[in-house]
C-alpha cells in the first residue's frame, strides 16, 4: 500500500525534522526600524495586565524582508514598550507577514500576534520606503534618505511579551487560562545605516496603530540582521484580565465572543 500522508510519523523521522531545524543557518534580513516616542496614556491602554509601561512611551516599528532561496518572505512588527516582573521589553501589536508559513509556529508556539499581510522595503539610490499594509492601508509607511554609515552595535538581546490562549469552543472566552511568555530574541547586526525622514501613520479600522501618534521621532536605520529566539512561559494570567484585549488579536473580535452557529463546520 502507498504510504498515506496523513498518517502516524515514525520516532526517527520526527527525530530527523527536529535536527534539521536545530541546523539551519543564520538567516539574514534587510529591514527600516523606526522608533518614536508617543502619548503614555495611549501606551497604557493597550497594555494588557500584567505588564505595565516603562519609564518611556517608545513605539517601535520593524519592517524587513528575507531572501530565502525560492520563498521570499515580508516580515513586520509594531510594538510598544512594556514591563514584566523587572523585565523591559517589547509588547507587539502587530506583526504582519506575507506567507503563512511565518504565521504557524510564531502563533501556535510563542502566541505571536501574527496575520497576512503585505510587506515592502524600497531602496532606490539613497531613497528609502518602507510600509505595512493590510486591507489595503498601508498603515505604517516609513519615508527618507539614507544619512550614513552606523557603525553596527555589538550583539543584543531583548523580550518580546506574547500571551498565548486558544478561544473557547463555546465562545464563552478561553478553553484556559492563557499564559505569558517571554521570549528572547538574539539580534546580531552587520551593517547599519541612519536613515533621514518621517513615518507616517494611516487610519484602519483593522490595524489602528495611528492611536499610537508620532510625538517626537527617536530615530529611524535601515540595517542587515539576523536573530534567533527561545520562549518561556512564566505564568498563567485570569482569562478576565486578558479577555477586555483579545480583539487586539483578531480582525473579528466575534471569532472569539461568539459561539459557531448550531450544525455549522
Amino acid at each position: 500500500m502507498a504510504r498515506i500522508r496523513y498518517g502516524a510519523r515514525t520516532e526517527a523521522e520526527i527525530a530527523a525534522t527536529r535536527a534539521a531545524g536545530a541546523r539551519l543557518p543564520d538567516i539574514w534580513s534587510t529591514g527600516v526600524v523606526a522608533l518614536w516616542e508617543t502619548d503614555p496614556d495611549a501606551v497604557a491602554a493597550v497594555l494588557p495586565p500584567p505588564l505595565t509601561p516603562t519609564g518611556r512611551p517608545l513605539v517601535r516599528a520593524t519592517i524587513s524582508t528575507v531572501n530565502l532561496p525560492g520563498y521570499p518572505l515580508g516580515a513586520g512588527s509594531v510594538a510598544v514598550a512594556a514591563a514584566h516582573d523587572g523585565t523591559e521589553g517589547w509588547y507587539p501589536l502587530v506583526m504582519p507577514m506575507t506567507h503563512e508559513r511565518a504565521l504557524t509556529g510564531g502563533r501556535e508556539v510563542f502566541g505571536e500576534p501574527k496575520k497576512l499581510g503585505e510587506v515592502t522595503v524600497e531602496r532606490d539610490g539613497l531613497t528609502v520606503r518602507a510600509a505595512l499594509a493590510r486591507h489595503g492601508i498601508a498603515f505604517v509607511e516609513v519615508r527618507g534618505a539614507v544619512g550614513g554609515q552606523l557603525p553596527p552595535p555589538a550583539p543584543e538581546t531583548r523580550t518580546d511579551f506574547y500571551f498565548k490562549f486558544l478561544p473557547a469552543v463555546d465562545g464563552s472566552g478561553f478553553d484556559g487560562d492563557p499564559v505569558l511568555v517571554h521570549c528572547r530574541r538574539t539580534e546580531k547586526v552587520r551593517t547599519l545605516e541612519r536613515i533621514t525622514g518621517d513615518v507616517v501613520l494611516r487610519e484602519s479600522m483593522y490595524d489602528p496603530v495611528a492611536d499610537l501618534p508620532v510625538q517626537a521621532l527617536v530615530g529611524i536605520t535601515l540595517g542587515e540582521k539576523t536573530s534567533d529566539q527561545s520562549g518561556k512561559v512564566v505564568r498563567r494570567v485570569p482569562a478576565e484580565a486578558l479577555l477586555p484585549y483579545v480583539h487586539q488579536r483578531y480582525d473579528d473580535p466575534r471569532q472569539v465572543l461568539d459561539a459557531p452557529p448550531e450544525g455549522s463546520v
